[in-house]
C-alpha cells in the first residue's frame, strides 16, 4: 500500500497551492471568496443558506465571510421583493473582475505545475484523479 506516500505527497502538493494561491489573491481575495464569486458567476443569484453546503461551512461563518466580500465590494446582498426575510447574494462588477484575475493566476500556477509532465502523464494524471475524486474528467 501506498497510502503513506499518497497522503504525504498529496499534503505537500495541496499547502503549496493554498500558499501560492492565497499570497497571490491577497489582499483582495481568499480562495474562499474566489471560490464563492465563481459560483455566484456560475449559478447567479443565491440565498446565503445555499452557500453552505457548497462550502461546507457553518451559516455564521457564511455570514462572516459575505460580510467582507460585501465591505470589500464583491458582492451585494439585496432582501427578496415579496419575502423580505429572505436575502439574494449576487456578484458585482469588481466580483466578475476579480474572478477573472483568481482564474488566471490559478490557470498560470497550474500550467507551471502540469508543465514539469509530458502531455500524455498530464491526461494519466487528470484521469487517475478523476478515478480518485469519483468524477468524470
Amino acid at each position: 500500500m501506498h497510502t503513506a506516500e499518497f497522503g504525504k505527497l498529496l499534503g505537500i502538493i495541496t499547502k503549496d497551492y493554498q500558499t501560492h494561491m492565497e499570497g497571490q489573491l491577497a489582499p483582495t481575495l481568499t480562495m474562499s471568496q474566489l471560490a464563492v464569486l465563481e459560483h455566484l458567476e456560475r449559478e447567479g443569484s443565491l440565498k446565503p443558506s445555499e452557500l453552505i453546503p457548497f462550502l461546507s461551512i457553518t451559516p455564521a461563518a457564511v455570514t462572516m465571510l459575505l460580510d467582507r466580500m460585501e465591505r470589500g465590494e464583491l458582492i451585494h446582498r439585496e432582501r427578496d421583493e415579496e419575502d423580505r426575510r429572505i436575502v439574494w447574494v449576487s456578484i458585482t462588477d469588481k466580483g466578475k473582475q476579480e474572478v477573472l484575475r483568481g482564474v488566471r493566476l490559478r490557470d498560470s500556477y497550474l500550467e507551471g505545475v502540469l508543465d514539469r509532465l509530458s502531455t500524455h502523464n498530464q491526461q494519466l494524471l487528470v484521469y487517475l484523479l478523476g478515478k480518485i475524486s469519483g468524477t468524470k474528467a
